[in-house]
């Protein structure tokens, strides 16, 4: 009897976290088809929330198909493999969710608020396919062949050298973008567009009074979100990024969750890697003379090709670094086990 209520006990969450992803399935699904069924125009239809909408719908199907199939297979290596491609379809299925949240913070609305309930729901479907398929996962230890009833996780270290080094030229990348964006901020000109030809652009483009309150003020938005993802990308590289530092007080000398980071290193890497490389080649083809310039604010097509090089560079550097820094945070911080935990170094708590 104790046996089998153990394995009762185990197997629950698996179906939980395998209900759970069938549930979202139908709602992400559903509201696809709506979005690829109401398109308003040819461009809504191509490239819209109509065009995504036909691609998370079949991502949405596979999902529903591999939920069920864990649900009444159990643990095989075909049904976990087709989650996590489904993961991997979803998390595509969220780009641009970061941009989403920039502009309801500063734009007072997004582009599109289908595709960005879209974008949303693929990042909280690729959790739930990553949940699945891990539940499901085999609960012996390869290193030991036993059962664990807890895990310890290591102590706080720092990611190997040729991460660190990546880490530091996707920080360096930004220098010129922020050299832009506070040329702006303070007054000055640059790529032929003054400060007040910048802040009548971000008025007639509907920025928000928090926009215009920084830029008055002499700070940009965008720089301080730079900063920000600087910060992030050095608290996944160092020791201190795995403990919470003494000015939090009450949770000082605590271990941070390893979600609270590597959330918006995954928003972040998801969003900024894409559309970096994306925009970087369209950049070079449009130097190549291959695709067309769009000027728009600027005067010339040369001022909008180097604005383009100095922003699509800075977020392609900076998303595959952070790419290779959230790795090196996962696998760093994973819960061991007694027998993978190294000779020299004690264990620190259970996980």
């Amino acid at each position: 009897m104790t046996d089998a209520a153990t394995d009762d006990t185990r197997t629950a969450k698996p179906h939980r976290a395998g209900y759970a992803t069938i549930c979202w399935a139908v709602v992400q699904g559903g509201f696809a088809l709506h979005c690829a069924l109401t398109a308003a125009t040819p461009a809504d239809r191509s490239f819209g929330p109509a065009g995504l909408g036909r691609f998370v719908v079949v991502v949405a199907a596979l999902a529903a198909v591999a939920a069920v199939a864990a649900v009444r297979l159990g643990n095989r290596p075909v049904v976990r493999a087709l989650l996590w491609v489904a993961c991997g379809l979803s998390l595509v299925s969220a780009f641009s969710l970061l941009m989403d949240v920039v502009g309801l913070l500063f734009a007072q609305g997004v582009d599109s608020p289908a595709a960005a309930v879209l974008h949303a729901l693929g990042l909280l479907g690729a959790v739930l396919l990553a949940a699945t398929a891990r539940s499901y996962g085999s609960t012996v230890c390869a290193r030991c062949g036993t059962v664990h009833e807890t895990l310890v996780r290591p102590e706080p270290s720092r990611a190997p050298r040729p991460v660190r080094l990546a880490c530091c030229a996707g920080a360096l990348a930004f220098l010129p973008f922020v050299g832009m964006k506070v040329t702006w901020a303070v007054g000055g000109t640059f790529a032929g567009v003054s400060s007040a030809e910048m802040l009548a652009a971000s008025r007639r483009n509907g920025a928000s009074g928090v926009w215009l309150t920084l830029e008055s003020w002499g700070l940009d938005g965008t720089t301080l979100l730079a900063a920000l993802g600087v910060f992030l990308l050095f608290g996944l590289i160092r020791p201190w990024g795995q403990v919470f530092p003494r000015w939090t007080l009450v949770l000082a000398g605590r271990r941070v969750p390893r979600w609270l980071p590597l959330t918006p290193a995954l928003i972040g890497a998801a969003t900024l890697a894409p559309y970096g490389l994306i925009g970087t080649g369209y950049t070079a083809l449009a130097t190549a003379g291959v695709v067309p310039v769009r000027r728009g604010d600027f005067r010339s097509s040369s001022d909008v090709l180097l604005v383009s090089w100095i922003g699509f560079g800075a977020f392609a550097l900076y998303g595959g670094a952070l790419i290779l820094a959230a790795r090196s945070y996962w696998l760093r911080t994973r819960p061991l086990c007694r027998a993978e935990l190294p000779a020299d170094r004690p264990e620190s708590r259970p996980a």
